[in-house]
């Protein structure tokens, strides 16, 4: 993740000539150092020592992209010295750690936000402002299909509830950016299929009960081979007039009851419009601009962790859910 980072800055002008990496911490160094030759960094501080290299470098900004069990650590380390902090997903590996780095972040007076690419991909974002329109009318719900057959190795293959904590969350987060609800309440089924090349929890199906009766649904699994679909999952957004399908890619379609008469009403096409080419559409770079601009001129980012915590919530409402085969309330559940 760590290259993808360092790709977005290097590739985005505006954050080029903005952002200049002054360190780069491994435990194991000589990974740092081939990072640096790759990205031609050669006046850079590297190390194994986090706190050292904060120190020596007296950096204004760290990017968090360790594995999550690493992350409380990491990022109360980064507050501690002064640091605004970007850190990867998930924001913890638990609520109360996250609830933890919310406050610490509070005590600092230093913004910690959360790399939620997904939300600023220009889909998600046609996918808000339809929404927003009323075209299709009131949301009543949304539904997400997410199934491929992804073979990383390392880490994820060993990782409890994997599905839900290392990519699920990407879904649930634009869900709840997508139908700007409160989350509620949830009941949730984990499973391992048969034939699964993951230690557990490789898949998942979730009904999630939103504010003003909305209803979000997401069925998944990492470990479906055959049809893979996005990586953005498959989606189905549900009006009182309507419905707009997305396929996860470039594919947009909605139609909108027009009729008033018949068993099937009758039904017209409706545009989905594009979006102009703002700066809030392009990854991890928007995510990046987002966050430095919110530095710059002390507003909050739309991924601040205070707000994020609302999407962990949720995965571990879900988590919760399926260990318990009940339905699990998320009140009280964030700070």
């Amino acid at each position: 993740m760590a290259k993808g980072w360092l790709k977005a800055i290097a590739e985005t002008p505006k954050l080029k000539s903005t952002v200049r990496i002054v360190g780069l911490v491994d435990v194991n160094p000589q990974a740092a150092q081939a990072l640096a030759q790759a990205f031609d960094l050669t006046d850079v501080v590297i190390g194994s020592s986090l706190e050292a290299v904060l120190v020596e470098t007296r950096a204004d900004i760290l990017f968090d992209v360790v594995i999550p069990a690493a992350r409380h650590d990491v990022v109360s380390t980064g507050l501690r010295l002064g640091c605004h902090v970007l850190s990867e997903k998930p924001m913890a590996v638990s609520l109360e750690e996250g609830s933890d780095l919310v406050r610490r972040a509070e005590v600092a007076g230093r913004i910690h936000a959360v790399v939620q690419n997904r939300r600023y991909i220009s889909g998600i974002r046609r996918l808000r402002a339809f929404v927003d329109s009323g075209v299709i009318g009131d949301l009543t719900g949304i539904h997400c299909d997410f199934f491929i057959g992804a073979h990383f190795g390392g880490f994820r293959e060993a990782m409890d509830n994997v599905l839900l904590l290392d990519m699920a969350i990407h879904t649930f987060d634009a869900a709840r950016f997508v139908a700007n609800k409160v989350p509620l309440a949830v009941y949730c089924h984990e499973s391992n299929p048969k034939g699964s090349w993951y230690g557990r929890d490789a898949a998942a199906n979730a009904i999630f009960e939103f504010s003003d009766d909305v209803t979000f649904t997401y069925r998944g699994s990492w470990c479906a081979e055959g049809a893979n679909t996005s990586w953005e999952s498959q989606w189905r957004v549900i009006g009182t007039k309507g419905t707009l399908l997305w396929d996860g890619n470039d594919t947009f379609s909605a139609h909108r009851v027009v009729g008033s008469d018949g068993f099937l009403r009758e039904l017209e096409p409706v545009d989905v419009p594009h979006l102009s080419d703002d700066a809030r559409t392009h990854g991890h770079a928007s995510v990046i601009a987002d966050f430095i601009a919110a530095i710059r001129d002390g507003s909050k980012p739309e991924t601040e962790s205070s707000d994020n915590i609302n999407s962990l919530a949720m995965v571990f409402a879900a988590i919760e859910s399926a260990r318990s085969r009940q339905r699990v309330t998320l009140q009280n559940r964030t700070v």
